[in-house]
């Protein structure tokens, strides 16, 4: 699954992006794949481990609504279908 947000465009900067991607590790675990930053820029990324996908997708749940509040839209949703 993958989570595109993004801010709205100001006049005087780019808007910022936060990206999240839940996939399954080659040791049966899950990770949330945090990335961020500044449009057209380079980014920073964090990797956190799971060991079950219900755990993974309530932390993925709860930073895209952390980074709804902070003012973020969700611009797409790669794989929804495994939304619970």
């Amino acid at each position: 699954m993958r989570i595109y947000m993004q801010t709205d465009f100001m006049a005087n900067r780019p808007p910022r992006y936060y990206q999240l991607i839940l996939e399954k590790d080659l040791l049966g675990g899950w990770a949330v794949v945090r990335e961020w930053g500044q449009q057209g820029a380079g980014g920073r990324v964090k990797r956190e481990h799971f060991a079950d996908q219900e755990s993974a997708q309530h932390a993925l749940m709860q930073i895209r609504d952390k980074q709804l509040a902070r003012g973020y839209k969700v611009v797409f949703i790669q794989g929804q279908d495994h939304l619970t």
